[in-house]
């Protein structure tokens, strides 16, 4: 998983090097099967927010937190501190002052039911590429191309057919930002529009209605890029249908389009730094979308830096 790795520092499979996790983000070994899933239980929270806040994270960026540098990248650091993500501690939670601008007009809601009736923020050929049936979009909209901080936003279609905003939640993409020619361990996060099917952890479901997969392979060590502790990046994960084959465990590592082309990316728990390739969330937003996920509302994940989203 381009944002996971197995015992190393970011051991999501495409993020971190080590036994047991692909070296750019793919699961740890090869896994033809997965276990049983438990039943489901359904229910959860339901992702509802301060609708103008929101609105204004899909359509722009956030400020979020304190600025913070990264450490300048050398091939050795990307050895020693494969991407693992597993608390937001240095990222502030967002609120109605952190953006450095509103929403557009063309972005607020014409209904006092704060619906929308296309998602803000993506552009015509993103649109396009949303399935028709898919009724839940998770847009990562990154701030910039170079950069690893992004606003996570799940956004639900309507009986009617519009679209209503989630929380915004502070999270971290790849160290070198964003590519639409993603490679392996080239430390990018892919663009584009994938599916959401697949499910798992080292902690017990939290109430999944995906397929999950409870497994002490999902599992990193070390430290991230900015020297935070990896260690539970991977106790919740959502895989990234990025070169990977749908119906199958996070941790399986088929490529189905070649290595070369980089896999196991992997939506997964903050450590607090940008990931090899994933897309990482604070644990309690990761238990969130684990339990709104509906494989009966076929859900994708949208994502890039903002200017590549527009288009």
């Amino acid at each position: 998983m381009s944002g996971s790795h197995r015992a190393t520092s970011h051991l999501h499979p495409a993020d971190v090097p080590g036994p047991r996790s692909s070296a750019d983000g793919q699961a740890p070994r090869p896994r033809g099967h997965r276990r049983k899933a438990k039943p489901k239980r359904r229910g959860g929270k339901t992702l509802m927010g301060g609708t103008a806040v929101l609105l204004a994270a899909t359509a722009g960026w956030f400020t979020v937190g304190q600025g913070r540098s990264l450490p300048s990248f050398t091939s050795a650091g990307a050895a020693e501190r494969p991407e693992a993500d597993t608390t937001h501690a240095d990222i502030a939670p967002l609120s109605a002052g952190g953006h450095t601008e509103g929403p557009s007009t063309a972005d607020r809601s014409d209904r006092t039911d704060g619906t929308v009736a296309a998602i803000p923020g993506l552009g015509p050929s993103f649109l396009a590429k949303i399935p028709a049936e898919t009724k839940q979009v998770v847009v990562a909209s990154g701030k910039d191309k170079d950069s690893a901080d992004t606003v996570v936003t799940l956004w639900t279609r309507t009986p009617d057919g519009r679209w209503r905003a989630g929380q915004a939640w502070a999270a971290h993409n790849g160290y070198k930002g964003w590519s639409a020619e993603k490679r392996s361990g080239d430390l990018h996060s892919p663009i584009g529009v994938f599916g959401l099917t697949d499910a798992g952890g080292r902690k017990a479901d939290p109430g999944s209605r995906l397929p999950y997969d409870k497994d002490a392979n999902f599992v990193v060590g070390g430290k991230g890029f900015n020297g935070e502790p990896l260690a539970g990046s991977f106790d919740y994960v959502v895989a990234i249908n990025y070169n990977r084959v749908a119906g199958r465990s996070p941790l399986d590592t088929a490529s189905p389009e070649g290595k070369a082309k980089g896999g196991g990316v992997w939506l997964h728990v903050d450590h607090g730094g940008p990931t090899h390739a994933c897309v990482s969330l604070p644990e309690a937003n990761m238990i969130e979308l684990i339990r709104a996920l509906d494989p009966a509302a076929h859900p994708v994940i949208a994502m890039g830096d903002a200017a590549a989203l527009a288009v």
